[in-house]
């Protein structure tokens, strides 16, 4: 489809108000209450999240972006026209974060979510024969870090992250954007009903589907992550928790076993991010162009 191009001189433009004045809560809630929107930022988040399957409700971008985007633009497989708003550069630079956004952003409407266990049954079915590895986040609130979560899970090859009620939003735009885009690659929902009822309802989830939960936690009777038999595990779950504090103690109890990290010279843990990395690499499959499982599409 031909996109729309629209050339614009105000940031004031009423039409523009996703990127320039709502807030992460805002976009959720106001311009489509029923399944809210994010934001893109940059060519390569972008490029990542339409092939993802996102659907774009505008882009707004400088306008030496127009040309280099405009081969991607004319792929876009809508409905309706998606409106292309080009300003001059000298405007966008007057955006918070231009040197991050690099000029382009897009609006996108958020998609609908899998209950969890729909989503873990679609990931074993697509697994097959092979083990499985998913990654629970349990009340992470920085987004920085679930961005790099996601990133190292698309490196890693992790089957499919798992969102507790009390961890922040997987595309709210930094995550997006610390994330490289691969939020739009690693298939990923949200489990658990209620913070209140967590983690009782996620290990109903998890357990039905045949996982073993290991948890990433020091623990007295915690094993080493090189232990074998978690490499012998046909579908594990593993636990990662909030900066800090870390696992919550009803969710460390519940799982089958807990998991710690050896290290050296008296350091007693790693950034949650850089200790989901060295997790990953251990417990998960090394599949070369592995394919990721895409609710909905199977």
């Amino acid at each position: 489809m031909v996109p729309e191009i629209i050339h614009i001189d105000s940031l004031d433009d009423s039409r523009l108000d996703a990127y320039t004045r709502l807030t992460e809560r805002e976009l959720r809630s106001v311009l489509e209450p029923q399944k809210g929107i994010f934001i893109a930022e940059s060519a390569k988040v972008i490029e990542r999240a339409l092939a993802g399957g996102m659907e774009p409700i505008s882009f707004l971008m400088g306008e030496r972006w127009l040309y280099s985007l405009l081969p991607l633009l004319e792929t876009l497989d809508t409905k309706e026209s998606v409106p292309v708003f080009v300003a001059p550069m000298e405007l966008m630079e007057r955006l918070t974060g231009f040197t991050v956004t690099r000029g382009a952003l897009a609006a996108m409407r958020r998609p609908r979510l899998e209950p969890a266990d729909a989503f873990l049954r679609g990931i074993c079915e697509h697994a097959g024969e092979r083990p499985v590895r998913v990654c629970v986040l349990e009340g992470i609130v920085d987004h920085t870090n679930v961005g790099a979560i996601f990133r190292s899970a698309a490196a890693l090859n992790v089957d499919g992250i798992l969102v507790s009620p009390t961890c922040c939003d997987p595309l709210y735009r930094r995550a997006v954007r610390v994330s490289m885009g691969t939020v739009f690659q690693v298939p990923w929902t949200r489990i658990g009903s209620e913070a209140r009822a967590w983690p009782h309802d996620g290990f109903d989830a998890l357990h039905a589907a045949g996982f073993s939960c290991a948890a990433m936690a020091l623990t007295d009777d915690s094993v080493s992550l090189d232990d074998p038999v978690l490499q012998h595990e046909p579908r594990l779950a593993i636990f990662m928790g909030t900066e800090g504090q870390g696992l919550g103690a009803k969710t460390i109890a519940g799982c089958d076993r807990a998991v710690r990290i050896p290290m050296a010279h008296g350091v007693d843990s790693l950034n949650v991010a850089a200790a989901s990395a060295v997790a990953f690499w251990q417990l998960c499959p090394h599949v070369d162009n592995a394919y990721h499982y895409q609710p909905g599409r199977y």
